[in-house]
Parts: structure tokens; C-alpha cells; sequence
């Protein structure tokens, strides 16, 4: 049992690995999620193989599974890319490293609120605060 558990998770792992590197650009993510992906991945890949093929086992059918797992893992990746991190899938921005880990981007409103109490406290003067607020108005 044991021994399955491992060799399903490290599948996972190298169908994770191969949907990373077949999307262009870094992307910053833990082992976990990598495994995830790659994980998710083979349980769509191998599904989509199961209802093409059958359940007969041969090199064909093997070679579908693991090409519709890293399709489908590649697809994961993309879309994590495209609504978690805001970024594109293809073009020169998408070689550049998130901002952010987890493509989490700092709330606008949030930074005002910020800015605005460090004018209020004295920190900034008025040029200065409203510099780095049409600075962050544009931005988003």
C-alpha cells in the first residue's frame, strides 16, 4: 500500500514537472503544489484515456495516459498563471517573474489607505503623496 501511495505521488510529481516546463516563464510554486497539479492532472488525463481506449493496457494506452495527464497538468499550470497570478500565458511578460509569491497583487485601496495615513501623520508632503498616489492610481 505504501509502496502505491509513493509511486502514484511521484508520478504526480514528474507530470507536474513536465506540465511546468511545457508552459513558457517562471513559475514560483511549492513541491505541494507542483505534486497537485501533476496529481489532478493524471486523474483527468488517465479518465480521458480510459473513456478513448478502454481499459486495455498497452503502449498506446499507457502513452495516451501520461500525454492527457500532461495536458491536462499544463492546462492546471496555464490557468493558475492566467486568474491566480494575472499573468500572461505567452509574450515577454510571461518570462518575468511574478510580483508577488502566488501572484498575489497588494490591494490598491489598501495601499491608499496606507499612503493616506502617512501624509496624515506627516511622513509624506503633499507633492510626495500625491505623486505616489497617481503613481499607484495608474498601476491598477
Amino acid at each position: 500500500m505504501l509502496g502505491a501511495i509513493l509511486s502514484t505521488l511521484l508520478a504526480a510529481f514528474v507530470i507536474g514537472v513536465l506540465a511546468r516546463w511545457a508552459v513558457p516563464g517562471p513559475d514560483p510554486m511549492p513541491i505541494w503544489m507542483t505534486t497537485g497539479f501533476g496529481l489532478v492532472g493524471a486523474i483527468i488525463g488517465n479518465s480521458i484515456a480510459f473513456l478513448a481506449f478502454g481499459s486495455g493496457i498497452d503502449s498506446g494506452t499507457a502513452f495516451s495516459a501520461w500525454f492527457f495527464s500532461v495536458l491536462a497538468a499544463s492546462l492546471l499550470v496555464i490557468a493558475h498563471r492566467r486568474w491566480v497570478q494575472h499573468r500572461p500565458i505567452t509574450g515577454p511578460e510571461a518570462h518575468k517573474p511574478p510580483a508577488s509569491p502566488f501572484g498575489r497583487r497588494p490591494d490598491v485601496s489598501d495601499q491608499l489607505r496606507k499612503l493616506a495615513d502617512l501624509h496624515r501623520d506627516g511622513v509624506l508632503t503633499d507633492e510626495e503623496f500625491e505623486a505616489k498616489k497617481a503613481e499607484l492610481l495608474a498601476r491598477s
